[in-house]
């Protein structure tokens, strides 16, 4: 007891990082968001022909993106989201670099009554540790 008095801050911060660990296992499942793997990804797209939502800048998409992704950055979704009306019954791959932004996206396209929005879980990075392609 008298170690933990002494080293208050050093516990503090230890149950701050626990915490923020537990947040980014369980906080897009607690916030609704659902995700997908690499595996799970491929196999909406090619057998329930979703949709690839590419939510990052366009340098970045330039710079390679999954095949047919339509790219619409995530600061421009909410005034764009009627580009995506056509496909509001198809699934939807939602995806970025990391699957940060990707995961807000998604969040943003299931308040709006996207019922079948899927966050990439890490993003290209991930698609790329896969050894699966992009275009550029």
């Amino acid at each position: 007891m008298h170690y933990l008095q002494d080293n208050w801050m050093m516990v503090m911060v230890f149950i701050s990082s626990g915490l923020m660990l537990l947040w980014s296992f369980f906080g897009n499942k607690m916030r609704g968001i659902k995700e997908v793997d690499t595996v799970a990804a491929l196999q909406l797209i090619n057998h329930k022909e979703a949709l690839v939502l590419d939510v990052r800048e366009k340098n970045e998409y330039d710079a390679g993106h999954i095949l047919n992704a339509k790219l619409i950055p995530l600061g421009k979704l909410n005034e764009r989201v009627g580009e995506l009306e056509k496909f509001r019954e198809r699934p939807i791959v939602v995806m970025c670099r990391s699957g940060q932004r990707s995961s807000m996206a998604t969040a943003q396209l299931g308040k709006q009554g996207f019922a079948q929005a899927f966050n990439l879980e890490g993003g290209v990075v991930a698609w790329q540790k896969a050894n699966l392609p992009l275009e550029k």
